[in-house]
């Protein structure tokens, strides 16, 4: 438990925000590579991908209690190994409603009956780059799941964000995060349509400044990265205004870190690399690149 103690210490919330305490997943914490822990003020969420033993979750649960600056009024274990991902409450009681908070924006949790609650922390940078490029874009926001980077784009000044996603009751929730932040529902548009059935649609809406791609690793046969990304890559100029950019996300531990910048020299040679970036210091990797990984592109 000391590791896990000396960990989250470096990591508490900040007044209130999202974050991620302790990140075992990147395999920088021997014996811990089945565990994260999310800070949700007040609520912790703890993520195990194996089997721990009741009294090993009776001393974290007492350490979080005792470790954090704010008691959390609840501790929620998500059982990731087992079907369906189950979760089940180890203190306090599961509130109504609850939000993350980043950098002033709000999105609504679902908590108790989903595997993903509807908010990744580790996209942090990735929100933070497309809110500082947004002012005044047109933005395609493909795979928008819960539409996290709508509304940073909308934060930072964009014009007008089209969000796709197959999964209707996530673009639902989407909704739901524009309301709970007040932007102008003109301001959006969402799309429950599978991407690749929807080039024609997408093109009159179109041309986008700025085309966000942040696909599952894997959706079923509707997207897996080596048949799919090469073929979104390829399409990519239909949808993009002159001089447009891409942001393309990456998170796939099984594929090598040069897995996107090698398609894109060799599909579209002709956009050229930004920048890329990673989660950042609360997500520490024991190799490099095997994390989330964010590409930023221009086109001529």
């Amino acid at each position: 438990m000391e590791t896990i103690r000396n960990e989250i210490r470096k990591h508490f919330p900040r007044a209130g925000e999202a974050r991620r305490l302790f990140h075992g997943r990147g395999h920088s914490f021997e014996g811990y590579s089945d565990l994260t822990i999310d800070a949700y003020p007040p609520l912790i969420m703890v993520i195990l991908y194996r089997e721990r033993r009741q009294v090993w979750l009776d001393e974290l649960t007492a350490l979080l209690r005792a470790e954090l600056p704010q008691e959390p009024e609840t501790i929620l274990l998500q059982e990731r190994f087992l079907h369906g991902a189950p979760s089940r409450l180890l203190h306090g009681t599961l509130p109504v409603e609850l939000e993350a908070v980043e950098e002033g924006l709000r999105f609504r949790l679902r908590l108790g009956d989903s595997q993903n609650v509807g908010f990744f922390p580790d996209m942090a940078a990735g929100r933070a780059l497309v809110r500082q490029l947004g002012v005044n874009k047109r933005v395609l926001n493909l795979f928008a799941y819960s539409c996290g980077f709508s509304l940073a784009a909308l934060a930072g000044g964009a014009a007008h964000v089209v969000n796709l996603d197959m999964n209707r009751g996530a673009l639902e929730l989407g909704k739901l995060n524009h309301r709970i932040n007040g932007f102008d529902p003109r301001r959006a548009h969402f799309l429950p349509l599978e991407l690749f059935r929807s080039f024609g649609k997408l093109r009159k809406l179109g041309p986008f400044d700025l085309v966000i791609c942040d696909p599952p690793a894997s959706q079923g046969e509707s997207f897996t990265a080596e048949r799919h990304w090469p073929k979104l890559i390829r399409r990519l100029p239909e949808l993009l205004a002159p001089g447009g950019q891409v942001l393309a996300c990456l998170n796939g531990p099984h594929l090598p870190a040069d897995f996107l910048t090698l398609l894109f020299s060799e599909i579209l040679p002709e956009a050229r690399i930004l920048g890329s970036l990673e989660p950042g210091p609360d997500f520490p990797e024991a190799e490099p690149g095997k994390g989330v990984i964010l590409l930023h592109y221009a086109l001529p």
